[in-house]
């Protein structure tokens, strides 16, 4: 293999080893945010669902105010058809203010009735409210964590990022910018693994079974070649390196070998058939 080529896959795999782990940081840093949204969006959730049960609780505390005034009229009411037995003089005036009395008395046991009522759901709903306060300031206090943990750690990512991107800079120079740019978008959509081994003629990327004179031309190092089904970079490791590259005219010897053996065996079957 050529000196400029072998030098230029060295690069690439020093260079493979940073896009990675600099892309794998890129990656965990637009990640990050995404568990605060998570809980931000569950806070405020929270903080909707408390707004709307507050506003019940508040109608509910004038609707019972209102029911105390009807039960507090209904009271005054009673009490003055009872003051006015001491005036009638006939039993007919009688037998209608009692059943006054009566009417009054059973509207006011039934506002008071409703009220009991009211009043229990009303403690019920404050009760309910209280707690959804304490998981609302739980959750806040979890956002706030949140926040700060983040903070440190896209800082310290910001960091890590900042000396891989030094270490980027150093390794490019030499490299071609076509070669580059096609190379950093592999490592990016391949899992990064931008250039690859081959091994008994098959690309390690994508385990795809490459023609001999592919391989050959791999192996010979004469340019930058990539797999022809992921686009992955191909070169031979250095055991590989030390085998010497085989000739054309021995790779086409060879297939034109498998094509007349793959004919003589159909001729052989197709003999047997007609036997």
């Amino acid at each position: 293999m050529a000196t400029a080529i072998k030098d230029i896959f060295e690069k690439l795999r020093a260079l493979q080893e940073v896009l990675s782990r600099k892309y794998a940081y890129q990656n965990e840093m637009e990640e990050i945010p995404k568990v605060l949204a998570t809980k931000t969006e569950l806070l405020n959730r929270m903080k909707k669902g408390y707004l709307d049960k507050n506003s019940e609780v508040q109608a509910k505390t004038t609707f019972i105010a209102e029911l105390r005034n009807r039960a507090i009229e209904a009271e005054r009411a009673r009490e003055k058809y009872e003051q006015q037995m001491d005036l009638i003089q006939t039993q007919r005036e009688y037998e209608v203010l009692d059943k006054e009395i009566k009417d009054a008395g059973e509207k006011e046991q039934e506002i008071r009735r409703d009220l009991q009522k009211e009043e229990k759901l009303l403690e019920e709903m404050k009760l309910n409210l209280q707690k959804e306060e304490l998981m609302i300031q739980k959750q806040e206090e979890e956002v706030k964590s949140e926040q700060e943990k983040i903070k440190s750690e896209l800082k310290a990512k910001g960091q890590k990022l900042k000396g891989l991107k030094k270490e980027e800079k150093k390794i490019i120079p030499g490299l071609n910018d076509d070669i580059l740019f096609k190379f950093e978008r592999i490592i990016k959509n391949k899992s990064g693994l931008g250039i690859v081994p081959i091994e008994q003629g098959v690309c390690t990327g994508c385990h795809m079974i490459l023609t001999f004179q592919y391989v050959n031309e791999v192996r010979m190092g004469k340019g930058i070649m990539f797999c022809p089904n992921c686009s992955r970079i191909l070169f031979f490791q250095e055991e590989a390196e030390a085998a010497p590259a085989i000739p054309e005219e021995e790779i086409e010897e060879e297939e034109e070998e498998a094509v007349e053996e793959e004919s003589e065996e159909y001729e052989e079957e197709e003999e047997s058939e007609e036997q």
